[in-house]
């Protein structure tokens, strides 16, 4: 393809609209374009680039035996009525009435399309294993879309969904798709993780993330260097606290802590570390107050929190609803005499003679311990991991890096199917439900992933398998008839050759041509110039390590070859 002739409308500035660098170089190198809020074109480099992440998909996908549908986009309001998630999926899922008032919605996610599918035309246990996926559109319209294609309203993705018949069969396509996954991320050139993640509001028991590291990601990853462990925040464990030696337990005494509401405060006036505290928070779980107990230094971790309790919404209480629910203002709370549920993180029962709010204003207990002033029912790992935790598996140190979502992987169980009445019969004839799972890429975040972890001051660097193309020549002599005559001989050679080639046969200044070629991130790069025409040499530059070497125009073309081709 030619420059001159393709819709690549570069700019030379930031756009003052992008925040995140892929957003701003999509931009600047003409590969997206803004309609509204959260929606994208894609122009044709754009589109390049995402068709061989597609590609890749497909292959792996298919390799796995999974079989490509085409599901609709616009889905009727009553299956999602009669999953439950109506209400639930809340108010990113965009709904619509159409001329007969029926609603309907534009489709974020397909397991209630996929399992109506199946229930109508898969009856027995003989049909199975089964495993369907799509690359489609997909709208959630989320309330702040921003970073370009990483938090879009509207977005291209794969989705996978599989039917089983046991468990045993529905973990073993699990891990064939956790295997693609790996295969297609590698083979996309990235650098990524998958991680223990949690369920969310697509359900289900068991999930995997699969993250791009970038030091510019969204979300927090804990990973151990010394073994396999890898999991988010939302459902990173740490090795529980050593139990030690028991130690006398001292006297409880009440003291006078006027004005001293935060742990800082409390520690510096009592003269103790936040280690030897125990902070008492209030959250509304489905608007009902809960007490949660935490060591002085640690912090809740929210969806640990809300996944313990069972519940659909949970908040840090204000001041107001901390003291309507508890009588004391917040600061001195404490669990003693506490008349509201109460909950504690699993480290709160490894703590003696700790400080506490004493649940009157301007005092806390100090030498508190667990079984002889109060009562802890109910505890589990409740709170964010920190780099000073160790491994749950190994004991070493973990490390705490930045990472993007660009797949997640759900065991999904029978909650489709059970909610659809989504059934089969096996060998005995019994009706039993599809035991499902689904697994999702999002393709054109991948795009903007790769980006975030591949780029430097001039522009992208695109890992070979993704690029738009592999090659771009730069003819630095469009009046030249002896420069133009190579070059154009060079593109036409490679091109039958089914290589993808940019020609940049604009008449611009060479500096204009150098800085275009180093923002679209093309991997390699041919200049044909002056030396070419005094010397018989061709600049051949990899865009990864900014090395160049000078070929004679003969050894060109076998040179290229080997090197896309290895």
């Amino acid at each position: 393809m030619r420059f001159s002739q393709t819709l690549i409308p570069t700019l030379r500035e930031n756009p003052s609209e992008a925040e995140v660098v892929s957003h701003k170089l999509m931009l600047r190198a003409g590969f997206i374009r803004k309609l509204s809020s959260g929606v994208y074109s894609y122009l044709p480099l754009g589109l390049m680039t995402l068709r061989h992440i597609e590609k890749i998909v497909r292959e792996e996908m298919n390799a796995a035996g999974a079989q490509e549908v085409l599901l609709p986009m616009v889905q009727p309001a009553d299956l999602w009525r009669e999953s439950g998630r109506l209400q639930k999926y809340g108010p990113e899922l965009l709904r619509f009435r159409d001329r007969h008032e029926r609603e309907s919605c534009l489709g974020p996610t397909h397991e209630e399309v996929i399992t109506d599918l199946v229930r109508n035309n898969v009856h027995s246990y003989r049909a199975l294993p089964l495993n369907l996926y799509q690359i489609q559109t997909k709208f959630r319209d989320e309330i702040r879309p921003r970073f370009g294609l990483m938090r879009g309203r509207e977005f291209i993705m794969k989705d996978a969904y599989s039917f089983d018949d046991t468990d045993e069969a529905a973990q073993l396509t699990y891990e064939k798709m956790r295997y693609a996954y790996h295969r297609i991320f590698t083979r996309c050139g990235l650098a990524f993780r998958a991680v223990e993640a949690d369920t969310g509001t697509i359900g289900g028991s068991f999930s995997h993330e699969f993250m791009v590291l970038a030091d510019t990601g969204e979300d927090t990853l804990v990973i151990c260097p010394k073994c396999s462990y890898a999991a988010n925040m939302e459902k990173a464990a740490c090795m529980p606290p050593p139990t030690g030696e028991k130690v006398a337990e001292k006297p409880l005494a009440k003291v006078e802590t006027p004005g001293k509401r935060k742990v800082g405060a409390v520690t510096e006036f009592l003269r103790i570390s936040a280690k030897e505290l125990v902070k008492t928070m209030i959250f509304m779980a489905d608007g009902k107050p809960v007490a949660v107990l935490l060591r002085g230094d640690h912090e809740v971790q929210p969806v640990k929190l809300q996944n313990f309790l069972g519940a659909v919404e949970v908040e840090l209480a204000t001041d107001q609803e901390c003291f309507t629910a508890t009588g004391v203002p917040s600061g001195y709370l404490g669990p003693i005499g506490m008349k509201i549920p109460m909950v504690a993180d699993r480290e709160v029962l490894a703590m003696q003679n700790f400080a506490i709010g004493a649940g009157e204003k301007n005092y806390h207990f100090i030498n508190a311990n667990v079984g002889r002033d109060f009562q802890v029912e109910r505890t589990a790992d409740l709170r964010l991991i920190t780099e000073d935790d160790r491994c749950p598996l190994c004991g070493a140190g973990l490390n705490l890096t930045r990472g993007i979502e660009v797949g997640h992987i759900f065991k999904l169980g029978t909650n489709y199917s059970e909610a659809l009445h989504a059934v089969f019969l096996d060998s005995n004839g019994q009706e039993k439900p599809f035991i499902m799972g689904c697994y999702g890429i999002g393709v054109s975040r991948v795009a903007a992933a790769a980006i975030e972890q591949n780029h430097d001051k001039d522009g992208m660097i695109w890992p070979l398998p993704i690029a738009p193309l592999p090659l771009i020549i730069l003819n630095l002599g469009v009046n030249d008839e002896k420069i133009t005559t190579a070059a154009e001989s060079l593109y036409s050679e490679l091109e039958e050759q089914g290589m993808d080639v940019l020609l940049d046969d604009r008449d611009e200044r060479p500096g204009s041509k150098f800085k275009d070629a180093d923002l679209l991130g093309i991997p390699y790069r041919l200049t044909v110039g002056k030396k070419f025409a005094k010397e018989g040499l061709v600049e051949l530059r990899t865009r990864k390590t900014g090395e160049s070497v000078d070929i004679p125009f003969a050894e060109v073309r076998d040179k290229i070859y080997q090197m896309i081709n290895p």
